[in-house]
């Protein structure tokens, strides 16, 4: 028997929910709900759907962040639908890695054909919420980092660049790289602030940083987190 697709809704407004369940089920299509940006971000990592229709105007955050977070460890298909159509709103959701932009009021049968296609653009599987490395573990969905099952603080700064290197596990992200990423282009040539900030990093994760076995140096070329399957 051929498996459903599934679809998240992530919208407040309980009238489009219900207009948007009845389209989906009618495309075959297994539907999940959601009213706020967590609530979502909680039931993508575990519902892994095929597909998110989400909104920008959630109570408890805007959707563009939703988006941004979602975009740290899943390339799940993403439909922002919304009643703002101005162009500046529009590129930005399409900058933060959305696949389409659709305004409300919106045409059932365009709509699904927009799911459609964006399903079939769809080229990588949906990454995983949570990595775990020896005593390491990293909650994307939640935004959180332990050590041991011990939750760890870390700066915004350092969480970008723990993630990016997280995203990279056994393999080395040059220096470049990782200065692109984390502080934008203008800062590829600051080698310093990542000295700095991976020695941060080194601390708070390994206590020490005399011989680290989690963050590796690769001398002249960049950083390389352990899998401790190396």
């Amino acid at each position: 028997m051929k498996l459903k697709r599934t679809a998240l809704i992530v919208d407040d407004e309980k009238q489009i929910r219900r207009l948007l369940r009845l389209a989906l089920e009618g495309a075959d299509h297994q539907v999940f709900e959601a009213e706020t940006g967590q609530a979502g971000l909680s039931e993508i990592a575990y519902r892994r759907p095929d597909v998110v229709l989400l909104d920008l105007g959630l109570p408890d955050m805007d959707g563009l962040k939703v988006l941004k977070h979602l975009r740290e460890w899943s390339d799940v298909p993403v439909l922002i639908l919304s009643v703002r159509d101005e162009p500046d709103e529009k590129v930005a959701a399409l900058d933060a890695g959305a696949d389409d932009y659709v305004t409300k009021p919106f045409d059932t049968a365009e709509l699904l054909a927009r799911v459609r296609v964006a399903q079939r653009r769809s080229l990588t599987e949906t990454g995983e919420p949570v990595f775990q490395a020896g005593p390491l573990c990293v909650d994307f969905a939640a935004r959180q980092v332990k050590l041991a099952g011990v939750e760890i603080k870390l700066t915004p700064t350092e969480y970008s660049l723990l993630r990016v290197l997280v995203q990279n596990a056994g393999k080395v992200v040059t220096h470049r790289q990782l200065l692109r990423t984390v502080w934008g282009e203008k800062a590829e040539s600051q080698a310093q602030y990542l000295r700095v900030y991976v020695t941060h990093l080194r601390k708070k994760l390994e206590g020490t940083t005399d011989a680290p076995s989690l963050i590796k140096t690769e001398v002249g070329i960049g950083y390389r987190l352990s899998t401790g399957n190396e």
